[in-house]
């Protein structure tokens, strides 16, 4: 019996969804099994079969929307008679059959669309029709539809992309020729001929209310800073220095030797930079001191401390070393110093003011043991980016690049200025010339204070020494520097000002250099001749001191014990020698207020700095865009065979009889395709962005970067990439596969998918080493894939009660993105509440979806920026 036929068909059809609800469909729209004929007499004209029931998509002279009725008429309305079994076959495979009576209606083939009023019409050229159509569907603009097209084959967004790809190249090209003739034929400073090199001194009115003088500037008329820059603050305790007993010309001549050797013009470029540097710290004093009382620090679980009664004094405008054997706590001592480190014990003063040393941090400079520094950008842009992110914001961006050009000079790197820094595996420049940017990252925001954890590590003798005579060299200008140093040659040990020796954590020495050899003399120690002095010190303070003293004690621990016993803590009466006047301690409260970017300044600096080193890995750049175009291309072709025809319903009734096989799973697994091609595009880029910054990171928040700014910054940096990336990929896959989904909405699903991707890529990166990141990213992209409500469904995992852990993945949300716009446009034709409900999804809220997608690309990247900011908190103070 037909009835029974139509209940088998939708069974066997309907596999994937439930058994009785087509059942039910099919016998709705089938009538009595008795007005059934017997016999197979469908075929004869006039035979009657089971009449279709009426409906307000059948009229009297056609059939429904999309089916097709070639005799019927309001003597012979359509019929349903029960197909052969070779029809049967053919419809149970997804396929389908000549009408089996004269009068049964057929859905309309694709190339032709059947409107309601009766006949079946070609599909015009520009439109396309595809299967079930009642009317012909335009092509979009620049579409290739032929007469009798069954799908829109969209070929502008192709031109597009291959536009763009000839401007990227030769955007490329171009720029590399602009970067070797310019290599050829450097071009002088833009500043140049300007007075101080191009500063034009604004808010002079500023300058003077903070240096306390309403008179005209020194600077003002010209003149070299000599009476302005005698340092008019006043009581303070200070090393005198060449530059304060000479005044600047002075200075400038004693400093000769330490700055480069040449036909003079070194001169001028210490004098703009003492200028400069004036000018930023409000002529107040270059440097500061530091006190230290009984300095104790014990990590919590440690039973011993790591540093115990340390006492002294480390006076502004000199040349400090602090030495001592492995485990002595020399790194230690200075974190504390410098506040990266909060002691536990003691008492820690800057220019005679206890309280917290973070609040200098704007002003106190710290260059690493290893050379952070990033390798895609030149010397000059690794320093201009520290300029511009701590200068006082009311500087103009021409005094900064100014200010950093005399650096650059002074630093002897003009002449590499516009060279790639490189990386340590793969150098540009030298060693030496490496180590000056990392310092010179630090001057540039001109800091009263620098600290240097092992400067000449590394390097050969002669940039050892040149690093050395740099630093001499600012201290002379004013400026405290405090370097860790292990093992210096002799002409180093010499060029330091005063020592910090440190033993067990405890101090052994401070004061002088010239005075360690008198001091262990004094303790019995011998000091053979023509022997480095601090050899013979480093081996005494490392607990081999039995080579030089034969008899008596000569262990470390006596060493501590008389350097205790000698120089006792300093009383309240000598402490109280260093307080500074209330008019020094508000000039440099406001010189701290003044230094700094504003976050959304620094938020462009940040972008842009981003944007040039994408531009500088233009190979990984290009890469991730041809990895995006092959897998659209792969994913594409494996849908082509569908021709854009990939779902497949029970027809809406009466038709429900006529219905072949189902597939509702084909949307879905499309989906599924897409989003595993856009992980493994996106996930390894995602996890470069910031994998293989943290330590940059780490430096810029401890020098007062904002974090914020940074990170969003690098965020906002890669909206280009992944559009371009995308555009790729969609652009292959939407020529190929062709689905019903528009182009623009593929485009927006895909765009935000690959938002969510580099979004989980960054919360990866934060938590993995730089060599595991990649892969874990790309596992992690391809689990959030795989679990977006195909197999198992949404429908399923509801009845696990887990439906929460699918619905918070990106994975779903694309593939019900992908089911809307793909199923709702056969409402007319098919039974899409019964696909609805077999898979889980939800239709018609395509909007949501992408808003949800773009929800959880956002907290992602809040996830991995909690996770930068508050993971490893000890590297960012």
């Amino acid at each position: 019996m037909p009835s029974s036929k139509s209940h088998s068909s939708s069974r066997t059809a309907s596999a994937s969804t439930s058994a009785s609800t087509s059942a039910s469909a099919s016998a709705s729209a089938s009538p009595n099994p008795k007005s059934t004929p017997g016999a197979s007499n469908c075929n004869t004209p006039g035979a009657i079969g089971v009449p279709l029931q009426d409906s307000s998509a059948w009229s009297d002279t056609g059939c429904g929307q999309g089916f097709y009725c070639e005799h019927n008429n309001a003597t012979f309305p359509p019929q349903y008679c029960p197909p052969t079994a070779e029809c049967q076959t053919s419809r149970l495979s997804g396929a389908s059959c000549e009408p089996q009576g004269t009068f049964e209606p057929v859905v309309c083939e694709a190339g032709f669309y059947c409107p309601k009023e009766g006949g079946k019409i070609k599909c015009p050229a520009g439109s396309f029709c595809r299967i079930g159509s009642y009317e012909a569907t335009k092509c979009s603009p620049g579409s290739n539809c032929k007469e009798g097209a069954i799908r829109d084959m969209f070929f502008l967004p192709m031109g597009i992309l291959i536009i763009i790809d000839i401007l990227l190249v030769t955007a490329v090209v171009v720029a590399k020729i602009k970067s070797r003739y310019r290599t050829k034929h450097p071009k002088a400073s833009k500043n140049k001929g300007l007075p101080f090199g191009g500063v034009p001194f604004r808010n002079n009115k500023k300058y003077e209310e903070i240096s306390g003088d309403s008179s005209p500037s020194a600077m003002e008329a010209g003149i070299p800073l000599q009476n302005s820059m005698e340092f008019r603050a006043p009581d303070f305790r200070r090393r005198p220095t060449g530059f304060e007993q000479l005044g600047l010309q002075g200075a400038e001549y004693a400093l000769h030797d330490d700055l480069q050797d040449d036909n003079g013009a070194s001169r001028t470029d210490l004098q703009q930079f003492v200028q400069s540097l004036s000018r930023i710290l409000g002529a107040t004093k270059f440097g500061l001191n530091f006190d230290f009382q009984n300095l104790h620090f014990q990590p919590k679980k440690n039973p011993k401390p790591i540093l115990s009664d340390v006492t002294g004094m480390i006076d502004a405008g000199s040349l400090w070393g602090v030495m001592g054997a492995s485990g002595a706590g020399k790194s230690t001592f200075v974190n504390v110093l410098m506040g990266k480190t909060p002691n536990t014990g003691g008492i820690t003063k800057v220019n005679g003011v206890a309280g917290d040393i973070k609040k200098y941090k704007k002003i106190i400079g710290y260059v690493p043991q290893d050379d952070i520094v990033l390798p895609e950008l030149t010397v000059r842009e690794n320093i201009l980016h520290s300029a511009r992110v701590r200068l006082p914001a009311s500087w103009s961006d021409s005094e900064i690049q100014n200010h950093v050009d005399i650096l650059l000079r002074c630093l002897q790197l003009d002449h590499v200025m516009h060279s790639l820094v490189g990386s340590t595996s793969a150098p540009v420049i030298s060693g030496g010339q490496r180590k000056r940017v990392s310092i010179g990252m630090e001057l540039a925001a001109a800091p009263m204070a620098l600290f240097l954890d092992e400067p000449t590590s590394g390097l050969d003798a002669t940039a050892a020494a040149s690093i050395m005579s740099t630093l001499k060299a600012l201290s002379r200008l004013g400026m405290t520097i405090v370097t860790i140093i292990h093992q210096p040659r002799q002409e180093i040990f010499e060029s330091l000002d005063s020592l910090v020796l440190l033993g067990k954590g405890r101090m052994i020495y401070t004061g002088p250099q010239r005075g360690i050899q008198p001091h262990f003399e004094g303790l019995g120690f011998s000091f053979p001749g023509h022997s480095n002095p601090a050899d013979i010190m480093g081996d005494i303070i490392a607990g081999e001191g039995r080579l030089y003293k034969p008899t008596g004690d000569a262990g470390v621990q006596s060493l501590i014990d008389y350097w205790a016993s000698q120089h006792p803590s300093p009383t309240e009466s000598e402490s109280k020698r260093s307080t500074v006047s209330m008019a020094e301690m508000n000039n440099l409260t406001q010189t701290i207020k003044q230094r700094g970017a504003p976050w959304y300044r620094q938020i462009w600096f940040c972008f842009d700095r981003s944007l040039i080193q994408q531009y500088r890995m233009k190979s990984s750049f290009f890469f991730e865009l041809g990895v995006g175009a092959m897998a659209g291309f792969l994913i594409g072709l494996a849908e082509e065979t569908q021709k854009g025809m990939n779902f497949r319903g029970i027809f809406n009734p009466p038709y429900s009889i006529l219905s072949t096989s189902v597939e509702y799973t084909a949307v879905p697994q499309m989906a599924l395709l897409v989003g595993l091609a856009i992980g493994l595009t996106a996930s390894a880029p995602g996890v470069k962005i910031f994998g293989e910054e943290k330590l940059v990171f780490w430096r810029e928040a401890a020098a007062g970067h904002n974090r914020f700014a940074y990170y969003v910054g690098k965020v906002v940096s890669t909206l280009p990439r992944m559009i371009l990336a995308n555009l790729h990929f969609t652009t292959m896959f939407m020529v190929l596969s062709t689905p019903r989904i528009s182009w623009f909405s593929a485009f927006g699903a895909n765009l935000l998918y690959f938002w969510c991707i580099y979004g989980l890529a960054s919360c990866i990166s934060m938590v993995t080493r730089r060599e595991d990141g990649p892969l874990l990213a790309v596992m992690s992209s391809l689990i959030v894939g795989v679990l977006n409500g195909m197999s198992p469904s949404l429908q399923k995992v509801r009845s696990w009660h887990m439906v929460w852990l699918w619905r918070s993945l990106p994975g779903t949300w694309l593939a019900e993105a992908y089911f809307t716009e793909n199923v709702s446009p056969f409402a007319y034709l098919y039974d899409i509440d019964m696909a609805r409900a077999s898979l889980g999804y939800h239709l018609g809220k395509y909007g949501t979806d992408l808003c949800l997608l773009l929800a959880l690309g956002a907290i992602y990247r809040v996830i991995a920026f909690l996770g930068l900011r508050f993971m490893y908190p000890s590297k960012q103070r």
